[in-house]
């Protein structure tokens, strides 16, 4: 079932790019009001807002709420491990409503930069006030579609550590293929930026969620990246898998899926090309 805005003359239900950022906090506040929590997350509750539970809620039946707690929990597991193999600088790229600087267990040594657009990290910095990150931490807006500003902070990002690893979660499925190369390239040329973890999806999910969730497309935010050639597509920039993980997978382990799909689950794991199957993934990639 398709999940469209509210009639004419009523706000739109996702106004714009950030409001899934809400949407996506929402999630993690319902992974961590359960019992059985995953992960914790003390803040997604009033990050996300009612315009978060609101969104969710709508768009339940269209996109259930497992996808993100499996997505969650694989990249926390990322991320710990990176960082007990050395990494010293993360770099969150679109970071939206994310918390991990404040909730997660983090050497204070450790540096954590977060970009996004002005208007979502001035929303979460005041929803934060008087919050106390746990590592060396710093936020900076920036919009990442201005190619000459990235590769400028890239490059100065590049002389602050020799084992970083770079987060884009959630960002890709919004960009064009040419876009994500051209990403890929900008920082594969900071020797330092060794890890890239992101989640990618398959031509059939990605088909799946743009007939499902046209409130996306409606909001001038379509979901446009789902490529054939599944995680190899980043050899070309310069990145290979060495870490791929089924949303799935992850999910009928973790014990977050319905019956039925924890029976798909037990089909062979398969990380290459996906074509019309619907596959979504986290991955850790590393330079070729």
């Amino acid at each position: 079932m398709a999940t469209t805005n509210t009639g004419p003359g009523k706000e739109r239900l996702v106004r714009n790019i950030s409001d899934t950022a809400l949407w996506v906090a929402c999630f993690r506040a319902r992974e961590t009001e359960r019992p059985d929590a995953l992960f914790r997350d003390p803040y997604a509750r009033k990050l996300a807002g009612e315009r978060g539970e609101q969104i969710a809620t709508t768009t339940s039946k269209a996109h259930p709420d497992w996808p993100y707690a499996a997505r969650t929990v694989r990249f926390d597991q990322i991320i710990r491990e990176q960082i007990q193999q050395g990494t010293d600088l993360i770099i969150n790229l679109a970071a939206g409503l994310d918390t991990r600087p404040y909730r997660m267990e983090l050497p204070p040594s450790l540096q954590w930069v977060e970009v996004d657009l002005p208007d979502i990290l001035d929303y979460k910095e005041e929803i934060l006030r008087g919050e106390q990150p746990r590592c060396r931490f710093e936020r900076i807006r920036l919009d990442l579609s201005d190619v000459p500003a990235r590769q400028k902070l890239f490059q100065e990002l590049g002389g602050r550590g020799t084992n970083a690893l770079v987060i884009t979660e959630g960002l890709l499925a919004y960009l064009e293929r040419d876009q994500v190369l051209a990403l890929g390239r900008d920082l594969t040329a900071q020797h330092g930026f060794r890890n890239w973890a992101i989640d990618l999806c398959s031509p059939g999910l990605l088909k799946m969620l743009q007939k499902n969730l046209t409130v996306l497309s409606d909001a001038g935010s379509p979901l446009k990246f789902g490529p054939e050639e599944g995680p190899d597509f980043f050899r070309p920039a310069g990145w290979k898998p060495v870490e791929v993980y089924s949303m799935l997978k992850t999910a009928a382990k973790l014990n977050r899926v319905p019956l039925m799909l924890k029976l798909f689950s037990f089909l062979p794991e398969s990380n290459g090309r996906q074509g019309s199957r619907p596959w979504g993934a986290v991955c850790r990639l590393a330079r070729v």
